[in-house]
């Protein structure tokens, strides 16, 4: 009995020690990804590639017939990456590496704030980067705010009607992306703020009554990360993905609006190859 108790204890130790440097060795590895990318993230990402409208000298690109989302690679050679790259978004958060994420510490003030719908999505563009988010040593301020409806990003297999992406960058470029998934329930004031001050489509609009940002976020900041892309082309990759839990409520009425406004633009899911995404 004891030589078999003293060989359960070794065997129970070695199983400890390999699930604490698995652990330890699946952290980094998600850590690098979500801080570094892949392939196409050699150098920080041009703000005008997350979103912008589309330029003379770039091919045009949409979400249904010949310019949907799984053509987009043959439009243009620039947006081969939405078709070789590796570490594409959106994804399906179903599978999680639980691990201890730092906190999100996000500061958006109440300031001059431009809109546009160019004819891709929503885009709200605040002043002098007003507001950021700081995530353990690094600050990342806020650039600007879109919509995707139905939602890019899946939880566990579950769609929501609209997902808005709050896009940020470091002092050197980098991209940092927080998406807030938004389902039905009660009305939202400041969705009602910019939907009551949209233009014609490629219109810039200067909005009296600034969006109120910090109502578009849960009061819960728990999160998923993972690295990924621009889900628009070129799709360049290198971009940490900020996925917040808890959704957000707006209206049916707000929905709908939202989809008459947008129609439908979100790209599809793309697979993981072998990302971690934690939590």
């Amino acid at each position: 009995m004891g030589m078999k108790s003293h060989a359960h204890r070794v065997y129970s130790n070695s199983i400890t020690m390999m699930h604490l440097k698995l652990r330890h060795l699946g952290i980094a590895f998600a850590m690098s990804l979500a801080s570094s990318g892949a392939a196409y993230a050699e150098s920080p990402l041009p703000l005008d590639q997350s979103h912008s409208a589309p330029s003379a000298s770039s091919p045009h690109w949409g979400y249904e017939g010949d310019i949907r989302p799984e053509k987009w690679s043959e439009l243009s050679p620039e947006y081969a990456g939405c078709k070789i790259g590796k570490n594409q978004s959106p994804v399906d958060i179903e599978h999680t590496y639980t691990t201890s994420l730092e906190p999100l510490d996000i500061h958006y003030a109440i300031a001059s704030q431009d809109m546009v719908n160019n004819g891709h999505t929503i885009q709200v563009t605040p002043a002098n980067d007003s507001g950021y988010l700081q995530l353990a040593s690094e600050r990342y301020a806020l650039k600007q705010f879109h919509f995707h409806s139905p939602s890019e990003n899946l939880i566990k297999g579950k769609s929501f009607p609209l997902e808005g992406h709050f896009v940020h960058a470091d002092k050197d470029g980098n991209l940092l992306v927080m998406a807030v998934m938004f389902e039905a329930g009660a009305q939202n004031k400041q969705i009602d703020v910019m939907l009551n001050s949209l233009a014609a489509v490629g219109a810039n609009k200067h909005l009296n009554e600034p969006v109120e940002i910090d109502a578009l976020l849960p009061k819960q900041h728990g999160y998923y990360r993972f690295a990924g892309s621009l889900t628009t082309p070129p799709c360049s990759e290198g971009v940490t993905w900020i996925v917040l839990k808890t959704p957000v409520t707006l209206s049916q009425a707000q929905i709908k609006r939202f989809e008459t406004v947008l129609h439908h633009n979100n790209r599809p899911v793309q697979p993981l190859n072998g990302r971690l995404v934690v939590d």
